[in-house]
């Protein structure tokens, strides 16, 4: 069965689980703990480049990204998120999922309702996740969308059209949980949330945020799961202070 298949028999019966990946061995380790998804995400332009938003990665970073992403991960279906500009044409977005998949991605997200050009992805038989929402490629500050009525008409349009065409799950990005759970119920896709609430498919988060890399940064629906940061810190610290004492080498870690 393909992958994508098996994501939408979970829909109503088990939760999907997705992370993001961007080196080899986060890959490796998601991949040793079964996650369903693996998402090399344009967010890496903040979390890896350290840019304030995600509209400044290039096709090119996202497939360098990828190529590491699918060493580590041997047996979790990886999709690659299309980045800005890479989806402005159905001809330079059915080019640019093939990289991905040469890459060794397995299918590709294509943020916004871009229908045409999800059909023509579809048609070439690559498998697309949709992204209704809030959309970071396409905003001027990150809000929740779908509080007003109008707002929340379009994004459920938005998901019904991309479901019409045939993708396998749509990411719910940052919408109130009754918004959410209205998609989940009248689409086919399994949908998976991030800041969506509780009755989505599935969930999603950035890596970095689950292990607590940066205790700055605060969004309402990010729940740290440990404390990277200041392990780290210290674990440098404890290296900074051997060195200057003396202690680091020590004769149990010295060729004789």
């Amino acid at each position: 069965m393909e992958f994508q298949e098996r994501i939408r028999q979970k829909k109503g019966k088990e939760r999907i689980i997705m992370l993001t990946a961007y080196d080899y061995q986060i890959a490796k380790i998601l991949d040793e703990m079964k996650i369903d998804l693996i998402l090399v995400g344009d967010s890496l332009g903040m979390v890896v480049q350290g840019s304030s938003n995600t509209k400044s990665v290039t096709m090119e970073e996202m497939i360098y990204h990828t190529r590491a992403v699918t060493k580590g991960a041997k047996d979790t279906p990886i999709i690659g998120d299309m980045p800005i500009n890479s989806c402005n044409t159905p001809e330079d977005c059915l080019k640019n999922a093939r990289r991905f998949l040469a890459a060794g991605a397995h299918g590709v997200k294509v943020e916004g309702n871009k229908h045409d050009i999800v059909e023509t992805l579809l048609k070439a038989k690559i498998p697309v996740m949709g992204h209704v929402g809030m959309l970071p490629q396409m905003e001027e500050s990150y809000r929740v969308k779908g509080k007003t009525v109008e707002e929340a008409q379009k994004i459920l349009g938005d998901a019904t059209q991309l479901d019409a065409c045939g993708v396998f799950s749509i990411v719910l990005e940052c919408i109130p949980e009754a918004l959410a759970a209205r998609i989940t119920s009248k689409v086919a896709a399994s949908t998976i949330g991030i800041g969506a609430g509780r009755y989505c498919d599935g969930q999603v988060l950035v890596i970095n945020d689950v292990l607590g890399l940066d205790s700055e940064f605060k969004p309402k629906f990010v729940k740290r799961y440990a404390d990277l940061e200041t392990i780290v810190k210290n674990a440098i610290a404890e290296f900074r202070q051997e060195v200057l004492a003396g202690k680091y080498p020590d004769k149990e870690h010295t060729y004789h």
